[in-house]
């Protein structure tokens, strides 16, 4: 009779215990569901945790580490997952690979209509964008460099032009600075009244020297591999490497010459590609997981942003420009301005 009374004992309370787990089962099954879902503040509703897909420009990675590491200290629950390459190649992640994306930033702003808005016979992943910061096209090089010692902006492409030296560069098919080189060096070419400038630095630059972003091959500059590395000018300054100043109406940086570097064309995969100042645009895709912590990211972007953006070398419109302010979502609206002349 003792051992049956223990025995009921030890049944009743493994009963008890599994009805305590069954009914804790479904409370946990539900936060882990509520993991994509976000509160206004922008912490993970029920509990979870959100994963916040960025897909950016190679040369946007020191901003957006430190801009990034800000965004989640001031939203608990909130992890971002970013990836950095050139941004054709990322934008293609979204539009061909149907990666999933809450966050788009581009090195040049038309590759976002040029690739996510809709068109005739196509699906369409975006209908604005922001353009945030501004940037310049040039070459860097160290003291290892071949004829670092005489190179200045009087000579720059004589130099570059000399046997032996090497050049690298990025694919113009997958990487904004890709063909903004070679515009610059179309460019170039009509500003020094040099008409075989473009071909004779090119020829220093073979296709053994190109990568899909430029930032690939600062290693490579470094340890002296290639004399000189077409990249923007924020680059140069973040990693404290000497470069050309080459004049506004060469180096895309400066609007008021705009019709001057429309003369620039250049044909890659992606079509025939007209020169333009360089802008760098954000937009979240219309398939985006977390659309509302996205809002928030974007709006920490371009109000704590700023000021992180130009210690790392980048220039800032006066007010980040809308492409059109209408389609922005309204929270983002206060930010900026309509971008001139649209």
């Amino acid at each position: 009779m003792r051992r049956k009374a223990v025995l009921a004992t030890i049944l009743t309370a493994a009963l008890f215990l599994l009805a305590g787990c069954g009914g804790s089962a479904p409370a946990s099954r539900s936060a882990a569901a509520g993991g994509g879902g976000a509160t206004p503040s922008g912490t993970a509703g029920g509990g979870g945790t959100i994963t916040l897909s960025i897909y950016a420009a190679g040369t946007l990675v020191r901003p957006f580490q430190e801009i990034d590491q800000a965004f989640e200290a001031s939203h608990p629950g909130v992890k971002i997952q970013a990836q950095f390459g050139g941004s054709v190649k990322e934008v293609k992640q979204v539009t061909e690979l149907g990666q999933p994306a809450d966050i788009v930033a581009v090195a040049d702003y038309s590759v976002i209509p040029n690739l996510m808005f809709a068109k005739q016979g196509s699906k369409g992943f975006a209908d604005w964008y922001v353009g945030f910061a501004t940037n310049a096209i040039t070459f860097v090089y160290t003291d290892k460099s071949k004829g670092a010692d005489r190179i200045d902006a009087s000579n720059w492409y004589e130099v570059l032009a000399e046997p032996g030296v090497q050049i690298g560069r990025s694919n113009p098919d997958t990487d904004p600075s890709g063909y903004q080189t070679l515009q610059m060096l179309q460019l170039a070419s009509k500003y020094y009244g040099q008409p075989d400038l473009a071909r004779k630095v090119l020829a220093n630059a073979p296709q053994a020297n190109i990568r899909d972003t430029e930032t690939e091959l600062l290693s490579a500059l470094e340890a002296g591999q290639i004399d000189y590395l077409a990249i923007y000018e924020s680059d140069a300054k973040q990693h404290g490497l000497k470069f050309i100043q080459l004049p506004a109406q060469v180096n895309l940086s400066d609007a008021q010459f705009s019709a001057e570097y429309a003369q620039a064309k250049v044909q890659t995969k992606n079509g025939l590609l007209t020169g333009k100042p360089i802008v760098y645009a954000v937009t979240i895709p219309s398939n985006a997981p977390h659309p509302e912590v996205a809002r928030q990211w974007v709006a920490f972007l371009l109000d704590k942003g700023r000021e992180v953006l130009a210690k790392d070398g980048f220039g800032l419109p006066a007010k980040p420009m809308a492409s059109d302010v209408q389609k922005l979502p309204e929270e983002l609206r206060g930010y900026v301005e309509p971008w001139p002349g649209r």
